[in-house]
């Protein structure tokens, strides 16, 4: 079984070897193992991918022993494992004001076409609360009067939710780096709303617009820690346009159209374990 540990926590010697000591002498093998050390903020964080042999001790065991080298050492430590096909995926949906996305994500859950259970739908801004509400999915607000995340309680938020992936379906902030690692691995996955890696920013459609293109698109990635710049693709879809179509139609097309059925493709290769994230690479599975 695949097993995913990451650790996160004020730098110091020595953090990773309780760590890998228990599970390379436990008989897990490693197959991917990545560590962050930046001095000047004094912060480290490690990512930890390993085979746990099926004749050790379970993978709740194993948590508890994460959770207490955590303790010891003062890093917050997250032991994941994909679920097993009886048990669907739960997910969180992150939002700020494009309703959407995660209405097409809602839609094909309810319609089987994504295998998952949104457990949680959280917002900086109450734009979408009304979606939450009508497909009964809890919701949190996390923002401030002035849309500022409160980042700490999102990390609360997944953990009190048992959260397996994490979906930012047009959420306008980027999640601070010590959350991502908390959640490394292939867990968090965006939808950026153009064409990566000639389009990036918040302003893609403005930008590919200017350079008078007539293709458009969407691009589903993976996050990463260190980059956060969509090269994990998962899935990328495009639209074309007229010459002397408005800006304000192309970005009727892509917000109201396009966008969500990009993410809904993208989410379900991810829950249906056709692609994942090793090495900060997208890799293809063949599904489960």
């Amino acid at each position: 079984m695949q097993v995913i540990i990451t650790a996160v926590g004020p730098d110091n010697r020595g953090l990773a070897d309780p760590i890998v000591h228990h599970v390379s002498t436990s008989g897990a093998n490693i197959s991917e193992i990545q560590m962050y050390d930046h001095d000047a903020e004094r912060i480290f964080a490690m990512l930890l991918r390993i085979e746990w042999p099926g004749d050790s001790p379970s993978v709740d065991e194993l948590r508890e022993k994460m959770n207490e080298i955590g303790q010891q050492t003062g890093l917050s430590i997250r032991t994941w494992s994909r679920p097993q096909p009886s048990r669907k995926p739960r997910l969180a949906i992150c939002t700020t004001y494009r309703p959407e996305p995660a209405l097409a994500v809602l839609r094909a859950i309810r319609d089987g076409r994504i295998k998952a259970d949104p457990v949680v739908m959280l917002g900086n801004r109450s734009a979408v609360q009304g979606v939450a509400e009508q497909f009964d999915v809890d919701w949190q607000m996390v923002g401030d009067g002035k849309g500022n995340p409160d980042n700490d309680r999102m990390v609360e938020i997944f953990d009190e939710y048992d959260v397996d992936y994490i979906v930012l379906a047009r959420y306008m902030r980027i999640l601070p780096a010590s959350t991502c690692w908390r959640f490394a691995g292939g867990r968090i996955i965006n939808l950026h709303h153009g064409l990566l890696p000639p389009f990036p920013g918040f302003r893609p459609y403005q930008d590919a617009f200017e350079h008078r293109m007539l293709t458009y698109g969407a691009t589903i990635h993976f996050i990463v820690p260190e980059l956060d710049a969509g090269n994990q693709t998962i899935h990328q879809a495009t639209f074309t346009v007229t010459p002397g179509t408005p800006l304000q139609e192309i970005i009727r097309i892509g917000e109201s159209d396009h966008e969500p059925t990009c993410l809904v493709e993208g989410l379900r290769r991810v829950v249906d374990r056709e692609v994942e994230l090793h090495f900060h690479r997208v890799v293809a599975t063949g599904g489960s």
